[in-house]
């Protein structure tokens, strides 16, 4: 095989940097495991979850606390004597029944509680009062108000304990369901690194060995047979499949691969077997590098996050300042009993806990959701950012296009057919390893063609390829060749090369004993994903933006055949960014989607940078998302997923604020000269059923579709 081509000069064909570079090589490695091992859950838990209110605490910690205090708490609410009371049955009356739900209460206070009372305690000793705070406050005045009662000191009939009991399930629940949800996304990654086989088959000089994936080493070739999953990052060498990507891209189809193609662990060869070059093992995979970003996005913080922890700072000051001012004005007006009663009350229905929800749950779902769209966010601000973008500034080179060129055209002169040129192109050709080689003979093979075959093969540097072809001297060159050569070019093969170059594309002859018989037009292929993305972003109010370094031609023929608003074209490296830096100066507010170094600093510079996850590791560092596919339609996935978050965490934040500015002063007897007044009982359902509300509401992103072949 030949790898030091010819070629013409490059003319209008694409000057964009191309990589080939791993999409997450490079990036930091983090812990060194074996390839194919996830992480413990312990460890899961240790880097999801560190975070605010949750330090040190495990998804698994609050199920087993949750469902045990649910188990206790049925007694607390079958023996208490208001819920038999307001269901009209009779509570059972044995030694002992009395005590069943103070002692039960308590262990639910102890040891349900535990994870709220420990945080409460951090709140306070750091100064920083907040939503752990206030729900170890309410359930600390709900336990000691409940022991008053049982114990008939001061006559007060606070028996809280059912309340009690339930609002440590619900908060319990609220927490489960909320930590679930951040680790989700991680969990998907690593049942996606448990499916990746325990062995792989390596090609030797005596055939294959079976070894473990530890064993494997870069630049081992591997065989893939039909059906199997890929057990490392590789290209392939040899044989062409469908691959299924999905639990790579989210895209629901099988898409196919060859020989030169990057594969990644875990995808499936769905119907044929493959041979594949291992380039990344271990952390330097695509897998090991998702999972990486993904906890780099569950670690983020957002302005939704803050102004959540701002409110529920200020939830604690006013229900606790609520609470002495309820309790002073009913000593004032001679009731102790009702200032007691209302205190408590206060201080129980102002549980920050659904406001608490209200961001966190929506933020959490929303990145688990993008993750299993293909769509990893680094940073939630990219997130929020996204719904409020005016234009999409499309990088064109391996973004729009493929970044390889394909034949776009051929045509034979007045005695040699249109089909018969490309065949012997492709003669010549197929002893290349030129991208432009690649695509003549592939374009042969996709149309059924037979192709003769050649002898002689030889490389003319900078002007072409010969070989001998049915006892003829072919050539193929561009521009070089054909003056080097003084080949005359008939008039109607000139005018029909004429219409390919204005549009920008290359140019090859094809030569048959020194005459020129045809020619063939090669063109950077525009993904066929790439219209139905910019069709659609349209069609949501966004503009469409296209930038390059290629000629204007070839931009205008791109951004025609595509429907792009505007175009930026050679535009050099070093001045991308200005460019985002111009549509920023028109009050525009801008996505910039790119692949390469030389789109890093106008990903920087772009309110939300969206990395091609093909594309090179500077890229994917500088930008806010990274897609794990090279589709431009889960671009979509993320304004979808914008808009829908945001609407949620509005409506939550409004139910939950509202429910506390509405209940608190009605709890506090605000309305009690009407006869309007909540009890405490009512208080501890309300504060269940808006936590609920919340929780449920935020669930509801789940049924948004984020599949990129469905979401246009």
């Amino acid at each position: 095989m030949n790898t030091g081509h010819h070629r013409m000069d490059p003319g209008p064909m694409p000057v964009d940097q191309q990589q080939d570079h791993h999409p997450f090589a490079g990036q930091p490695a983090g812990e060194q495991r074996p390839h194919g091992h996830a992480r413990s859950s312990a460890e899961d838990d240790h880097v999801v979850h560190n975070h605010g209110q949750h330090a040190g605490h495990s998804t698994a910690m609050f199920r087993s606390k949750f469902w045990l205090s649910l188990a206790l708490s049925l007694p607390v609410v079958y023996f208490s004597p208001m819920v038999g009371h307001l269901l009209s049955y009779h509570i059972p009356v044995f030694p002992g029944s009395s005590l069943i739900p103070p002692v039960l209460g308590t262990v639910i206070f102890l040891y349900g509680g535990a994870p709220f009372l420990k945080g409460g305690a951090s709140e306070l000793k750091n100064r920083q009062p907040g939503m752990m705070l206030l729900i170890s406050l309410a359930i600390t005045v709900a336990f000691a108000a409940s022991w008053t009662t049982t114990l008939g000191i001061g006559g007060f009939n606070l028996d809280f304990w059912w309340e009690l009991s339930l609002l440590v399930v619900i908060m319990l629940l609220g927490h489960w369901i909320e930590m679930r949800a951040l680790g989700s996304a991680r969990g998907a990654l690593d049942a996606l690194a448990e499916l990746l086989p325990d062995e792989a088959e390596r090609i030797t000089d005596t055939g294959t060995q079976t070894v473990a994936l530890s064993e494997l080493a870069a630049g081992d070739i591997l065989l893939v047979r039909s059906g199997a999953r890929l057990p490392a990052d590789g290209e392939i060498t040899e044989g062409r499949a469908e691959l299924d990507e999905s639990m790579i891209t989210g895209e629901s189809r099988t898409v196919p691969r060859g020989p030169g193609d990057t594969v990644i662990a875990g995808t499936v060869s769905t119907d044929s077997a493959l041979r594949v070059r291992v380039t990344a093992i271990g952390a330097d995979t695509a897998l090991a590098g998702i999972q990486r970003l993904v906890a780099e996005a569950q670690a983020s913080s957002s302005r939704a996050q803050a102004l959540a922890d701002r409110a529920a700072a200020f939830l604690f000051y006013f229900a606790l300042g609520a609470g002495i001012l309820t309790f002073i004005i009913w000593m004032l007006l001679g009731n102790p009993d009702e200032a007691v009663i209302r205190t408590v009350t206060v201080l129980v229905i102002a549980c920050p806990h659904a406001l608490g929800l209200a961001i966190p749950l929506v933020i959490a779902i929303s990145t688990e959701q993008a993750a299993r769209a293909g769509v990893l966010i680094k940073n939630r601000i990219a997130l929020e950012r996204m719904r409020t973008i005016d234009v999409v500034l499309f990088d064109k080179t391996g973004t729009l296009t493929k970044g390889r060129p394909a034949v776009t055209g051929f045509a034979g002169t007045e005695n040699v057919e249109d089909h018969q040129v490309l065949a012997l192109a492709a003669a010549v050709e197929a002893d290349s390893e030129h991208p432009s080689a690649r695509a003549i003979v592939e374009a042969a093979r996709s149309g059924a063609m037979a192709v003769p075959q050649a002898t002689g093969f030889a490389s003319l540097t900078g002007r072409g390829v010969t070989a001998e072809v049915e006892d003829s001297t072919m050539a193929v060159g561009g521009p070089n060749l054909i003056a080097e050569e003084h080949h005359e070019i008939p008039a109607a093969l000139a005018a029909r090369t004429k219409q390919w170059a204005d549009r920008g594309a290359s140019v090859l002859h094809v030569i048959r004993d020194g005459e020129v018989i045809g020619a063939i037009a090669l063109e950077d292929e525009v993904r066929e994903e790439s219209l139905q993305a910019i069709r659609a972003l349209q069609h949501r109010g966004i503009k469409v933006a296209m930038i390059t370094g290629d000629a204007a031609q070839v931009a205008e023929a791109v951004a025609a055949q595509l429907g792009i608003d505007e175009v930026f074209a050679q535009v050099l490296p070093q001045d991308k960014d200005k460019k985002v830096a111009e549509l920023q100066g028109r009050g525009l507010k801008v996505a910039m989607v790119g692949d390469g170094v030389n789109d890093s600093p106008a990903l920087a510079r772009a309110e939300v940078g969206i990395a091609i996850g093909a594309g090179t590791d500077v890229a994917v560092e500088s930008a806010g998302v990274v897609l794990a596919g090279n589709d431009p339609r889960a671009v979509l996935s993320m304004v979808d997923l914008s808009r829908a978050s945001y609407r949620k965490m509005i409506q939550n934040l409004a139910w939950a604020t509202g429910y506390n500015i509405i209940a608190v002063p009605l709890a506090a007897g605000a309305l009690a000269f009407a006869g309007v007044a909540i009890s405490p009982a009512v208080a501890a359902i309300l504060m269940s059923v808006s936590t609920i509300v919340v929780a449920l509401n935020a669930q509801l992103l789940r049924r948004l579709r984020l599949d990129p072949t469905t979401n246009h």
